[in-house]
């Protein structure tokens, strides 16, 4: 029988406006909640890199600009409004998917985020 997570609620859906991202506290966790074009993520607010506030940094989410082979090589803005950076060092992760830009084999633990009767919840 599978384990049940815990959820935690974090907030009302009013907290979490789209295009913002805050630190709550779940449990022992602290965990960055996005909106991204109305779909909630979380991530850990830690950076595997040396365990900086990762969500905690004051800059909104951006994107990012990327060379391709299939792209001529051509710079390219993407996944604009996706990307956080870690406040310390600037290492930055694709919200949606957890993966760090520079090194894609560091991927983030996310946290099932959901919305019931208006609140926000985080399932650890």
């Amino acid at each position: 029988m599978a384990k049940r997570r815990e959820e935690h609620v974090v907030g009302d859906l009013s907290d979490f406006p789209e295009g913002i991202h805050k630190v709550v506290k779940a449990g022992r966790r602290e965990v960055g909640i996005f909106n991204i074009s109305g779909e909630l993520y979380g991530l850990p607010n830690l950076c595997p890199h040396q365990t900086g506030p990762l969500c905690a940094g004051v800059k909104p989410t951006t994107g990012a600009l990327v060379s391709r082979k299939e792209n001529d090589w051509r710079f390219e803005w993407v996944h604009e409004g996706e990307v956080v950076a870690c406040p310390w060092h600037g290492l930055e992760y694709h919200v949606p998917t957890g993966r760090c830009l520079a090194y894609p084999n560091v991927k983030l633990r996310s946290y099932e985020v959901v919305v019931e009767d208006g609140k926000v919840k985080v399932r650890l």
